[in-house]
């Protein structure tokens, strides 16, 4: 933590981030409550992941034990989460990961943590719009008779433009201009119906189980195919380990899969400055949406796994599969409906993240200023949100989902680590500060909420981990051209404005 303002590290002080959303111009509405924000969590984590990895886990890594996967990715998150809550009731600022670090490492590592958010959730979000794309046109052509052209059908399916992704991301951005209260209601109902069909699975899927299917619970150890390159894990190239798939190692092979399935709820602390009382409702909605979402996945799972022998289950669509394996054919369609419906709540949410990073960024002068300015009836900020929900509708227009869920992957667990490192750091240079939730057992749980994060991300392939570190050098050159010299804490000896 350094009070050089001329250095790279030099932090922002909690209390100037809060004074910084006093400014009327540049202030957010705030009218989310605790359960406005589980809802945002729920409805984020709640998507492609157990919609579609559980059949893959099962298959190809953990077999019946893949529900163990979910557990152990579920304990990963929850060490994560118990440093967001400290973070996010102490400094209830837009920005989330960003923020927290300017807060204790400093300036540089703030921005670089910003950057890897930006990168997070822009993909993240067009990834998802482009699944969504993928359902639709499925239930068009299975129930309507009606096939898109294949020109506006995306990548994936052999053309150029994917028009329904496009087009669903300009909506969600038009719906975050005018406001969160507005989305959160929309959320809330697309929640339910989302969740209505998880609870379907459960509930109606107990009465197809076959104990047959769970045996063995943990299949035998197999060694993985051999892959090197690029393609291999990092932690093979560094160390040589082999990771297998089956077996005890198995269960973590395909939790460094199904991690996917838990990302978002970090989105919810993005939201900490539109919170009605953030010291109060964050810690709530950070832990209570993963642990509502921790539960629904491991019931699923144990579901899934009893119904369809996990050798045969679908790599695309396993619950749904299952119901056909079983010959159900009306909860098949009810699910694959109710997924293509829960997948706008996880874009919108995504996107909802993507720009209040953006916003306060800007805010702090690391980005043109202009973006932080808002909307003088709807108090969110207009600008940001129609910039990037127009640059990731043509991303998501033009995107093929291939190894953009491993870069999601490797941003959110980067950011895992920084948020735990700064509740060390801020711990120890701000012990006066009143915290209304305490991460407990500082610093071993942050501590091992960094180790475990860092195993999940060398379990990642080397070729992710390349463009990652591409875009985070592109980054750095951007925060020394323009950002360094542009930083509003640059600038405090000369305006005085803290």
């Amino acid at each position: 933590m350094s009070t050089d303002l001329n250095s790279p590290f030099r932090t922002k002080t909690v209390e100037q981030s809060i004074r910084d959303t006093e400014e009327p111009e540049h202030a957010l509405r705030k009218s989310l409550s605790a359960w406005d924000l589980t809802v945002f969590g729920v409805g984020v984590i709640i998507g492609t992941g157990i919609f579609v990895l559980t059949g893959i886990a099962a298959r190809n890594n953990a077999g019946p034990a893949t529900a163990l996967s979910f557990v152990a990715a579920g304990i990963v998150c929850a060490l994560a989460a118990l440093c967001y809550a400290e973070f996010a009731s102490t400094v209830p600022v837009a920005g989330s990961a960003y923020t927290f670090s300017y807060a204790s490492i400093g300036e540089l590592p703030a921005w670089i943590i910003g950057w890897d958010l930006v990168l997070e959730f822009a993909l993240g979000t067009a990834v998802v719009a482009v699944g969504w794309s993928g359902y639709i046109r499925n239930l068009m052509q299975t129930n309507l008779g009606w096939d898109m052209p294949v020109a506006l059908s995306g990548p994936d399916s052999g053309g150029t433009f994917d028009l329904f992704a496009f087009l669903l991301v300009l909506v969600l951005t038009a719906i975050l201009v005018v406001g969160t209260k507005l989305s959160a209601r929309i959320t809330a109902i697309v929640v339910a119906i989302k969740v209505t069909v998880v609870l379907l699975v459960i509930i109606a899927g107990v009465f197809f189980i076959k104990a047959d299917n769970y045996s063995p619970f943990i299949p035998p150890a197999e060694p993985q195919p051999a892959g090197g390159g690029l393609h291999a894990p990092l932690v093979q190239v560094l160390f040589g380990y082999a990771p297998t798939n089956f077996g005890v190692m198995g269960i973590f092979t395909a939790a460094s899969l199904v991690f996917f399935a838990f990302i978002g709820f970090d989105v919810v602390a993005t939201a900490a400055e539109e919170t009605k009382n953030p010291q109060r409702d964050m810690p709530r909605g950070i832990l209570g949406s993963l642990l509502i979402c921790t539960v629904l996945y491991v019931a699923v799972t144990l579901v899934v796994t009893g119904m369809q022998n996990y050798a045969q289950m679908s790599p695309s669509a396993p619950l749904a599969e299952a119901f056909k394996s079983v010959n159900q054919p009306f909860f098949a369609g009810a699910i694959s409906l109710g997924a293509s419906v829960g997948l706008i709540t996880v874009c919108m949410i995504l996107l909802l993240g993507q720009t209040r990073v953006f916003f306060a960024m800007s805010r702090d002068g690391l980005l043109p200023r202009v973006f932080s300015v808002t909307h003088p009836k709807y108090r969110t900020p207009y600008r940001a949100t129609i910039l990037l929900g127009v640059v990731i509708a043509v991303v998501a227009g033009f995107t093929s989902l291939e190894k953009l869920a491993e870069l999601v992957n490797i941003g959110t667990l980067f950011a895992f680590v920084v948020v735990a490192l700064g509740v060390i750091i801020l711990r120890r240079t701000r012990p006066d500060l009143h915290r209304s939730f305490r991460t407990p057992l500082v610093p071993f749980i942050p501590i091992l909420s960094m180790a475990a994060s860092l195993w999940l991300m060398l379990n990642l392939p080397v070729d992710t981990w390349i463009r990652f570190g591409i875009w985070m050098a592109v980054g750095i050159v951007v925060y020394f051209v323009y950002g360094r010299r542009n930083s509003r804490l640059a600038k405090v000896g000369q305006d005085a404005k803290y």
